[in-house]
């Protein structure tokens, strides 16, 4: 029998280890391009997983939405929330240098630890429980409780999808 794989831990996980808040770890092979047998492995569906979008507001700057990755983000209730008249995305060229991360890796935890810029899940994340967020790699995500998540960052729920 050979060894057992060992997955080093990201820096997002270790900030949640040290924070007790519990998670699992999931990896996905292909990075963004998720397979059926790998969700269906971890028991996922497409409205599990959530996805953190870097916008900046006309007031504010840069503000967090995150949403199930299978839904729209709706700017205006975005910009009513967040106390902005407007917001828009960051463009993906500037988004490193504003986020600390590329397109597909931005996460909710990593912001927050280094950024502090303000953060807002979709109130289906808090009727789910646990979602599925980045993990600050391509590739790698975690399962972790919504509410535990969003008290962790300093996070607010509301109503951000489009509606259609």
């Amino acid at each position: 029998m050979g060894k057992k794989k060992k997955i080093k831990k990201v820096l997002v996980e270790q900030i949640l280890d040290k924070a007790a808040i519990p998670y699992e770890t999931i990896v996905f092979e292909d990075g963004l391009n998720r397979k059926d047998a790998e969700m269906a492995r971890y028991g996922l569906s497409e409205h599990d997983i959530y996805k953190t979008l870097a916008l900046t507001g006309n007031v504010t700057g840069p503000v967090i939405g995150i949403v199930p990755i299978d839904a729209h983000l709706d700017e205006k209730k975005l910009a009513a929330v967040s106390a902005n008249k407007r917001v828009d995305m960051i463009h993906t060229r500037d988004l490193q240098a504003t986020t600390g991360y590329i397109h597909g890796a931005n996460n909710p935890v990593g912001i927050w630890q280094n950024k502090k810029f303000p953060i807002y899940f979709d109130e289906a994340a808090k009727k789910a429980g646990t979602i599925v967020v980045s993990a600050g790699e391509l590739g790698r995500s975690i399962k972790v409780d919504s509410q535990l998540l969003a008290d962790f960052v300093q996070g607010q729920f509301a109503d951000l999808q489009q509606t259609r």
